[in-house]
């Protein structure tokens, strides 16, 4: 019978676990550092029934495909380019989180609040959707950390798709916010997502 928990099945899972925890637990943090207890809701954590369902699937398929094929696991450089995935990621995010302090928030506004300022400085200089941008490289990380195939493209297209439908959605009220200011950041920075103008 082949031993499920091998070292290296050990350390892809632990590294998975510990990066579900702090992805999800610092941005509720951050949260409530910026916008007060009193504010923030358990919604900051991040955790939507698709996102259940799809962490669900992509263990399912980590542990079929290590009962079943082993081997796939033990390319520790590919697993070892997703944790570096996850981490580049992460930190992405919460830059684009920490600086745009309060004008961050996890919901897009439809209104706008008279503190909200549009945000072009630090890494918003490189990218429109640093949060966004974060979240898609850590999310299809934590899968090539694992090295789930399937889920690494499932992950990529579903995520992808999501951004390329909510950025314009967002950048519809950025607009209607900023007016001609924005429309000229826009055409001076990408948005951060890769085919999302």
């Amino acid at each position: 019978m082949v031993e499920v928990f091998t070292p290296t099945a050990s350390r892809q899972l632990s590294q998975m676990f510990l990066a579900i925890v702090f992805f999800h637990g610092s941005e509720y943090l951050l949260a409530v550092a910026f916008h007060g207890r009193p504010n923030v809701t358990l919604a900051s954590l991040l955790i939507s029934k698709h996102y259940l369902f799809a962490m669900i699937f992509s263990l399912l398929e980590y542990v079929v495909e290590v009962l079943l094929l082993p081997e796939l696991k033990e390319h520790w450089w590919i697993s070892y380019l997703g944790l570096a995935l996850v981490i580049i990621g992460e930190i992405v995010r919460k830059l684009a989180i920490i600086t745009a302090g309060i004008a961050f928030t996890h919901l897009i506004r439809t209104h706008r609040d008279e503190r909200h300022e549009l945000v072009t400085h630090g890494i918003y200089r490189y990218m429109r959707h640093p949060g966004y941008s974060g979240f898609f490289i850590w999310s299809v990380g934590t899968q090539i950390m694992l090295c789930n195939p399937f889920s690494t493209i499932g992950f990529a297209i579903v995520v992808w798709r999501f951004f390329y439908q909510r950025i314009p959605y967002e950048e519809f009220f950025l607009r209607g916010f900023f007016g001609a200011r924005y429309d000229e950041y826009a055409k001076r920075v990408s948005s951060g997502v890769p085919f999302v103008s």
